[in-house]
């Protein structure tokens, strides 16, 4: 069973893959349980993440299904064999919900990783003031210490993206930034820090201006994820205040996709985003009293 005793993000990953496989080789579950001598609920359970396959099941299981492409075998081969790996989060298990732990996984495993966000910052890209002062305003009544430690996550989180172990695109609308109310040395920090973020070569930050309310209406704040060299989006994050919510069907992928590609089209582009930053550092009558 995957570490925790619930599916880890290359469990999952793994098993939809080999779903894919095994309906497009037009098989069924039970002619699989035949290939790696096992149970039918013991293919159901690797298929949905809940149980670890072995690097030799899966080799059976892609000679089974016909697949004979060296980089995809090569790729379900590697997640077979690091399913289990322990990821760095966990020593934040006390503080963090399963939803956010499997955020965060997926996080660290996305090459492409796209944000939407219509009230915040996304938290890749917010300052140590600024995040703490979320954490801290949230629904949840959190502890001083435990912002501290949440905020001390957050940074652990960006390190990827500074060391540029993936690329991010983030489309903020624009009252996200014009709303900000906190002392002005706090604004002036954070919105330097998107413009030095923005310079980086795998970092986008486009803005959404204000006007564009309807399309910004279109959807709640999401983060989209991608893997190795797929386009394809393959997950989907959805924060609320109980909990962090994970879309996988490619029919509402889909619909995700979409609305980021709509947003984008709607947004400013990039030296244009950036541009409006520096404006919103140089206005001082923005910060109102």
């Amino acid at each position: 069973m995957p570490a925790g005793g619930r599916p880890t993000v290359r469990s999952r990953r793994l098993g939809n893959a080999l779903r894919r496989h095994r309906e497009a080789a037009g098989l069924d579950q039970p002619d699989s349980a035949e290939a790696i001598m096992k149970s039918v609920s013991k293919v159901s359970r690797l298929e949905s993440g809940q149980t670890t396959a072995s690097a030799l099941e899966v080799r059976t299981l892609l000679d089974l299904y016909g697949v004979q492409d060296p980089a995809e075998r090569a790729r379900l081969l590697e997640w077979a064999r690091r399913s289990n790996e322990r990821g760095w989060w966990i020593d934040y298990q006390d503080t963090v919900g399963a939803g956010y732990a499997h955020h965060i996984a997926l996080e660290h495993e996305a090459t492409s990783i796209r944000s939407w966000g219509p009230i915040l910052i996304p938290g890749l890209l917010q300052t140590t003031e600024y995040m703490e002062a979320v954490i801290a305003i949230g629904p949840r009544r959190i502890p001083s210490e435990k912002v501290v430690e949440l905020a001390k996550l957050r940074q652990e989180r960006q390190r990827r993206i500074e060391e540029g172990g993936a690329s991010f695109t983030a489309i903020i609308w624009e009252p996200a930034l014009t709303s900000l109310r906190f002392q002005r040395k706090v604004e002036e920090r954070q919105l330097t820090h998107l413009l030095e973020a923005g310079e980086r070569q795998n970092v986008t930050i486009q803005l959404l201006p204000a006007t564009a309310s309807l399309i910004a209406g279109m959807a709640g704040a999401f983060v989209a994820f991608s893997f190795g060299g797929e386009v394809n989006v393959e997950a989907v994050t959805l924060e609320n205040p109980a909990n962090t919510s994970i879309v996988e069907a490619p029919e509402d992928l889909a619909l995700y996709v979409n609305t980021f590609d709509q947003l984008r089209s709607a947004a400013l582009p990039p030296d244009r985003s950036a541009e409006r930053i520096r404006e919103l550092l140089e206005d001082g009558t923005r910060h109102k009293e």
